[in-house]
């Protein structure tokens, strides 16, 4: 049976949201979202993953539902710490950790953090270094400009995040970029460029040893899918292309996205060890 909750746990620089989903004894996958999204990227896909899994998801601070500080702690590495704080607070021993985008850098990092929490890592269209960003224009926005965005703004950004014909944007994604606010926005991402520009993520990746699957829509219109390639320097990696999918493959086509998660998952998330308490 699937069982569902929501909390906002405390850390030492705001509140977190966090939901769970799923048996809490299952094997457990924690989901990190990307830059201007929240936990709720992950909704299609939930479905999915929770009739085996104890799955685990949280706004990463700026984000959805959890604090939005004025100040430092937008950093990788900070918002990684924060996501392992979390599963320690749940009783979760060991995790196969799943990044979407800049969420496969905070994955990386807690990988990097916590090589005895993360079991595996799987990256969904998470852009290996930073000159494989595919850039278009650029709309220059002051702090004076960001309260008074309009929904047709916001979603004429967003739009290079979907490419599947006829994919319609949630409002709710447009309401979690509304929520957000400029220090948020603007301080992630520049974290996520400063996190790719120190070093590459297959780099970091080929250190740590971990089992790793990588999918990558084939018409991101964000992150060139031909970087994918990249993460093959990882010895044993799994990278795999999806096509007629873009840069949020687990909201196109879900069903086509857990196929590979599962099987990777069947492998590698190990049976729940809770903290005795």
């Amino acid at each position: 049976m699937t069982v569902s909750d929501e909390a906002r746990d405390g850390t030492d620089d705001g509140a977190v949201h966090v939901c769970q989903d799923g048996p809490r004894d299952a094997p457990a996958l924690l989901l990190i979202h990307g830059s201007a999204a929240s936990a709720r990227t992950w909704d299609p896909l939930v479905p999915f993953l929770a009739r085996a899994h104890h799955v685990v998801r949280l706004d990463l601070l700026g984000h959805g539902r959890s604090a939005k500080p004025d100040g430092p702690g937008y950093e990788i590495p900070d918002q990684a710490r924060r996501a392992g704080a979390v599963l320690d607070r749940l009783g979760v021993r060991r995790a196969l950790v799943v990044g979407h985008s800049t969420g496969g850098s905070v994955a990386t990092s807690l990988a990097e953090q916590r090589p005895g929490l993360v079991t595996a890592l799987a990256l969904l269209n998470s852009g290996p270094r930073l000159d494989a960003f595919i850039r278009g224009d650029v709309v220059p926005l002051t702090p004076e400009q960001w309260p008074d965005l309009t929904d047709e703004q916001i979603l004429g950004a967003m739009a290079a995040a979907f490419s599947r014909p006829g994919f319609r944007i949630p409002q709710g994604l447009v309401d979690d970029v509304r929520g957000m606010t400029y220090h948020s926005f603007v301080s992630t991402l520049r974290a996520s460029s400063a996190y790719l520009e120190r070093r590459p993520l297959p780099d970091r990746l080929a250190e740590l040893g971990l089992p790793l699957l990588v999918l990558f829509g084939a018409d991101d219109r964000r992150w060139s899918s031909a970087s994918a390639e990249d993460y093959r320097a990882v010895p044993g990696a799994r990278v795999e292309l999806l096509p007629g999918l873009g840069h949020s493959p687990m909201m196109e086509d879900p069903a086509r996205t857990a196929e590979p998660l599962l099987a990777f998952s069947a492998r590698h998330a190990p049976r729940q060890e809770r903290r005795e308490d």
